[in-house]
């Protein structure tokens, strides 16, 4: 694969702009450069630099475009497509009534596939290079997943969903099932080119303490592996785990005793959280997953980003479709805006963006790899029109640096904004 030049505004991270002024978290150059080969990036600088010590390479150049780290969305459902935005329930009439019914279909190989190559063109469209998803109960859905993704060069996490009770016959397995189809699944994807396993345990109510024994006992053999699973998303599913488990001593706890809480956990939505609960969570470095449009669309609760970064928790950012009402990161970062605003922290534009890439790429333990643009990196990259409609551009000409320019984007962008994706260093 020969080197290539992309030249435009870059903007990437050299710290985290919760724990340093925003000022010094960044690294921007008005008239920059990215120079790739071999699916990874070479080296980042001035166009004029990088031009001059390159002159024989192919340039691709992009203006005023904005070239950043693509979008890593680090909490999906990709079973959940085809029935986004379905009309007015919470989270367990929201499942009975929407979501378990399309994930019986996904025992067909064919359909699961049809619907793992739409998902990627739709996340793809919208910038996002790395998705970390849930499948269904049916080995099929993985590997249809998996299949694709590995077409397509994307850097993906999935794993094979796993519920024996509170669900109907069709989407249930067993402990032992789930055990055994999760460590075959595992033991024939994970690690192979971009693509991760995750154990997935839908969550506490779905499955029996057997199970969830089964799955713990997986991760011991596995803690290479990522965890993935639900926590504290709604208050009356909070009093059904509880009333399911009244040995327990929160939610958390639920996953503890089975040996289903590490640093290689990812905990989606975790908003109604108890002081026990955050301790631990801090304590073993496990990653908590934001999901702003999911959290408003079913009225979970708001998402309190202040007060758990400032206690020095690791957070990513997921749409978590189909629940999360977008394919778009952008939409996710304007969600997860509002949501601190409605919590009194309005969340700045690089945090927001940091959120989108290098934050959820940590969250996944992958940000030596993605979610950055750094010599070293996957070249997976975005670029963003920063002036993708009239009222977009009419606020961003009034921009009197590159967040007052990226934050209009932020809040009012949709794919019209993407207006290129590189995935491995290659132009999708």
């Amino acid at each position: 694969m020969g080197k290539v030049l992309i030249c435009g505004q870059v903007l990437g991270f050299t710290e985290n702009p919760f724990d340093v002024p925003v000022e010094d978290a960044a690294r921007y150059e008005r008239r920059g450069a990215v120079l790739v080969g071999d699916g990874r990036i070479a080296a980042v600088g001035t166009a004029e630099d990088l031009r001059a010590a390159h002159p024989g390479v192919e340039a691709v150049d992009y203006g005023d475009g904005l070239v950043t780290a693509g979008f890593v969305d680090a909490h999906a459902h990709y079973p959940q497509t085809a029935m986004i935005a379905s009309w007015g329930k919470r989270l367990i009439d929201w499942l009975n009534t929407y979501t378990f019914p399309e994930e019986m279909a996904f025992g067909d190989a064919e359909y699961a596939a049809e619907i793992a190559a739409r998902y990627f063109d739709l996340t793809l469209a919208n910038g996002t290079t790395t998705v970390c998803s849930y499948c269904t109960i049916h080995p099929e859905s993985v590997e249809a997943f998996f299949a694709e993704a590995q077409r397509r060069g994307v850097r993906t996490v999935a794993g094979k969903t796993c519920m024996d009770r509170n669900a109907p016959e069709r989407l249930r397995d067993t402990a032992a099932r789930a055990y055994d189809e999760s460590k075959a699944l595992l033991e024939r994807w994970h690690g192979v080119d971009r693509l991760s396993y995750a154990i997935t345990p839908r969550f506490s109510p779905t499955s029996t303490p057997k199970q969830l024994e089964a799955l713990g006992a997986l991760w011991a053999e596995f803690p290479d592996c990522p965890m993935q699973t639900h926590l504290s998303e709604q208050t009356d599913e909070i009093e059904w785990v509880l009333g399911l488990y009244p040995e327990a001593r929160d939610y958390l706890d639920t996953y503890e005793r089975f040996g289903l809480l590490g640093a290689g956990g990812l905990y989606g939505h975790a908003i109604h959280l108890e002081a026990r609960e955050k301790d631990r969570l801090r304590e073993v470095d496990a990653s908590l997953i934001h999901c702003p449009t999911s959290n408003t669309f079913i009225g979970s609760g708001l998402f309190d980003m202040a007060g758990l970064t400032a206690a020095g928790h690791r957070v990513g950012l997921a749409t978590d479709t189909g629940g999360g009402s977008s394919f778009s990161m952008l939409r996710t970062m304007a969600a997860a805006y509002e949501v601190g605003q409605l919590n009194g922290s309005a969340l700045h534009p690089a945090q927001l963006y940091w959120l989108a890439t290098t934050g959820s790429a940590r969250a996944l333990r992958m940000d030596d790899r993605i979610g950055n643009v750094a010599p070293g990196m996957e070249a997976d990259l975005v670029v963003l029109d920063l002036t993708s409609t009239p009222g977009i551009a009419q606020r961003a000409a009034r921009a009197g640096d590159i967040w007052e320019a990226l934050f209009p984007t932020i809040m009012m962008g949709d794919d019209r904004a993407v207006r290129d994706v590189w995935v491995g260093g290659v132009r999708v």
